[in-house]
């Protein structure tokens, strides 16, 4: 899909949330993956953070951002398996207003492109809150790769054609 030159850039402030109970920040290649693209592609980062996998601390930090006028956009990674402690969909559903189905589709059809049947085991989501996106990612260096270049890039991207994220974000608290 088109990049249409003609248009300005609008450059996005993204706060990343890593979701783990074992990486601290030396260990968190995925949220470096995510900052070092979104920076690449001239975002803003405007805040990052490391959650346990503990639902009501992964709800406060996103209400948190959430009510933050410096962030637009919010990148979670990890916690989005099917095992006990995997509750950042969970977290996200607490918080949202509207989900956006089409994400999680659209990820694990990219993702079955790279691990193929392993992708189901993945529960990859977005939403609106409050006028704030909310995409949660898998943990994995491949999956924030696989999201970042084959959907945030050109839908976090002001000129991508013929329609973006970025473009609709003045209307998301209209009622």
């Amino acid at each position: 899909m088109p990049i249409d030159e003609s248009r300005a850039f609008l450059p996005v402030r993204i706060a990343v949330l890593t979701v783990s109970d074992t990486r601290g920040l030396a260990e968190d290649k995925s949220g470096d993956i995510l900052v070092e693209r979104l920076e690449t592609a001239g975002h803003i980062l405007a805040a990052r953070h490391i959650e346990r996998d503990e639902r009501s601390a992964i709800v406060a930090r996103l209400h948190a951002w959430i009510d933050d006028p410096d962030v637009d956009v919010i990148l979670t990674t990890g916690g989005t398996g099917v095992t006990g402690r995997d509750v950042t969909p969970e977290a996200l559903a607490q918080v949202q207003d509207k989900e956006i189905p089409g994400f999680g589709e659209l990820f694990r059809w990219l993702s079955y492109q790279t691990i193929g049947t392993s992708t189901i085991q993945s529960r990859a989501t977005a939403c609106v809150a409050r006028g704030t996106y909310i995409f949660a990612l898998p943990g994995s260096t491949g999956a924030v790769r696989d999201a970042w270049d084959g959907i945030l890039s050109s839908q976090l991207d002001s000129r991508f054609r013929p329609c973006n994220f970025v473009e609709l974000m003045p209307r998301l608290n209209e009622r």
